[in-house]
This record gives structure tokens, C-alpha cells and sequence, in this order.
């Protein structure tokens, strides 16, 4: 793991936009429409908390380098050289009992790993954990996780002027649509680092299961994420749906799932082969911002489609709902 990273392996000014899951990239670019929400949270971040949290990990975790845990400072830095990202965040350690880890701050980023992932994973499954931070840096998720906690405990939000008409049910289940999104794009970020989707599905049994890889069996995983895809239409799908849309993070079994999906589209080969977006190239966010219409809609249609023909007015619902998302983003992006 120590090794250095050949340079044909560097994916050159990688833009986010490269691998990031169609709702991530709707939601950020309807997130960048509202005026100057940019810099306000970027400011709120750097007071508010991130100096502050900085100073709770210095003082109360240990921060790793080449002369601390360098198989950890080697794997992180590999990580973030893969993605191409120059500037290397402080890493620490931190005493936990899970499976995990975090990305934290926007200015300066840090990254945050839990004593029990550099116990329970392996070195590929470390560096596919450290891969997965390392993407939601590049798409500068912190920075936008925080905008939607704060844009959701605003008093009065409905009255804001950016917000004039806009459903507020609809707004929460996109936005933590929206959170469930990064974690998946992550999870697209942490594979180009890992260059096997089946180490990342390794990784995501192991943060499911709490034990190290050697003592489960993969392929009987990847079969129950298939089961839990593939379960028939009804309401025990709806009441599980009823979970998810309240969640932050997907389920492990789901995220295998949409690794998997994303793999076979062929999105994940050809970035591998040199053909994704750069840094610098061109995008049309007014069009990203658009495409939410459409994402969302049809999302919140599949699911009540899904769920079986009892429910085919909620879904109507909730579907109108979100054309409404749509229809305020095209009018609001300017």
C-alpha cells in the first residue's frame, strides 16, 4: 500500500461531474443557482465550525503522517492522487466504534477516520474508505450537505424570496434524495481509486457487517442486495421505501446495488479509459438545473409505481410535487 502511484493510473483533472449520480449532480446545480449561497455557507462553515472542529480532532484525536500510521497517510494520499486532487487534507484518527469515516470542512477539508475501520477493513478496502472521502472533497459535498441543514432550519422558509412557491414537503424529500445521492457518488469516486467495484461492494459488506471481509462471503452479499432489489411489488416495498426517503445514507445492500448498475452502463470503463469531464470544461448549469425536473418526477413516480397499483394517487402526488421542484428551479436559476 506504501507504494507510489504509477502515473498512468492518475485520472488527470477529474472533474465531480465525471462520476457523480444524476441526482447529486441535479440537486448541486440547482443548489448554485440561489444567489451568493455559495459564499455565505462557505463563511458559516469556516466560522461556525470548521476552525472550531479542527481544534477538537487536534486536541483530542491523532493526526497521521509518514511519521503516524503511514500505511493510512500512504493510502490517503494515494486516494487523492488518483483523483487527481493536489492539496492533501489533515487526516486523523479518531476513537470509535464503527465502521466509517468523514470528510469534514470546505476551505481546508480534513478527513476523519474511526479506529475500528483501520482495524476491520484491509488495505484495499482502506484505501477504497479513504477513495470514497476523497470524492466527496472533489465534489465539495461539505460545503453543500451543510447548505441543505441550513436552507431546511431556516425559520419561515417558505416566505424567503428564493423560495417563493415552493412545496416544503417536496423540497425535504429532494433534498434528502439529494444526501442519499452523494453517498452513491462517492461510491463511484471510491471504485476509480479502487479500480475493482467488487472491492468497493467488499467495503460496503464489511460497513454493513461490522466484521472484516476475510470471515463473510462477498458473492452471498451481492445476492441479498439482489433479493432486496428485486423484491416483488407491494407494500412491504412501500413501508421500506417509507424508510429510505427519511434516510441520509442508502442502504449498504442498495448502494452495491447502484455501484453495480453504474459499472455496467459503461460510465465506469470509460472514465477508467480517459474519456470523462475536466476540470475547466465548459458545463451548462441552467440545463443541469433543469434536469431535476425530470429526476425527480420520474424518481418519485418509480417508487409509488413500485409499491404496487394501491398507491398509484400518492405517487401521482408526489410526482406533481416534483415537477413543481422542477418547474421552480427553471424559473429561479437566473
Amino acid at each position: 500500500m506504501t507504494d507510489p502511484l504509477p502515473e498512468d493510473q492518475r485520472l488527470a483533472e477529474l472533474s465531480s461531474k465525471a462520476y457523480e449520480h444524476p441526482a447529486d449532480r441535479a440537486a448541486t446545480a440547482a443548489l448554485k443557482s440561489i444567489p451568493m449561497l455559495d459564499q455565505v455557507v462557505r463563511k458559516l462553515i469556516e466560522f461556525g465550525y470548521e476552525r472550531a472542529l479542527r481544534q477538537v480532532f487536534m486536541g483530542g484525536s491523532v493526526k497521521l503522517g509518514s511519521d503516524q500510521l503511514p500505511e493510512v497517510w500512504a493510502a490517503h494520499r494515494a486516494a487523492l492522487a488518483r483523483l487527481d486532487i493536489a492539496e492533501i487534507p489533515e487526516l486523523y484518527l479518531t476513537q470509535f466504534p464503527v465502521t466509517n469515516a468523514a470528510a469534514i470542512g470546505s476551505e481546508r477539508p480534513m478527513v476523519v477516520v474511526y479506529s475500528r475501520t483501520v482495524e476491520a477493513f484491509d488495505e484495499h478496502e482502506l484505501r477504497t474508505v479513504l477513495g470514497h472521502e476523497a470524492g466527496h472533497i472533489l465534489s465539495d459535498h461539505v460545503l453543500y450537505r451543510t447548505a441543505l441543514m441550513i436552507l431546511l432550519s431556516v425559520s419561515g422558509l417558505g416566505r424567503m424570496p428564493f423560495f417563493a412557491g415552493l412545496p416544503l414537503l417536496a423540497v425535504k424529500l429532494a433534498l434528502l434524495e439529494w444526501f442519499r445521492a452523494a453517498e452513491l457518488s462517492a461510491d463511484r469516486a471510491a471504485t476509480l481509486v479502487n479500480r475493482d467495484p467488487l472491492v468497493t461492494c467488499r467495503t460496503l459488506m464489511v460497513i454493513a457487517g461490522g466484521m472484516p471481509s476475510r470471515k463473510l462471503d462477498l458473492d452471498a452479499f451481492i445476492r441479498q442486495a439482489a433479493a432486496y432489489q428485486e423484491w416483488e411489488p407491494g407494500w412491504d416495498k412501500l413501508a421500506r421505501i417509507r424508510i429510505e426517503l427519511g434516510q441520509t445514507h442508502a442502504f449498504p445492500v442498495k448502494r452495491v446495488s447502484e455501484v453495480m448498475k453504474w459499472v455496467r452502463s459503461g460510465e465506469y470503463d470509460r472514465i477508467v479509459a480517459g474519456e470523462y469531464v475536466r476540470r475547466g470544461d465548459p458545463l451548462d448549469v441552467r440545463a443541469e438545473a433543469g434536469d431535476a425536473a425530470d429526476f425527480y418526477a420520474e424518481r418519485f413516480r418509480a417508487i409509488f409505481r413500485d409499491a404496487g397499483a394501491g398507491v398509484t394517487k400518492a405517487g401521482e402526488q408526489v410526482g406533481a410535487a416534483a415537477e413543481k421542484i422542477g418547474e421552480w428551479l427553471r424559473t429561479n436559476r437566473d
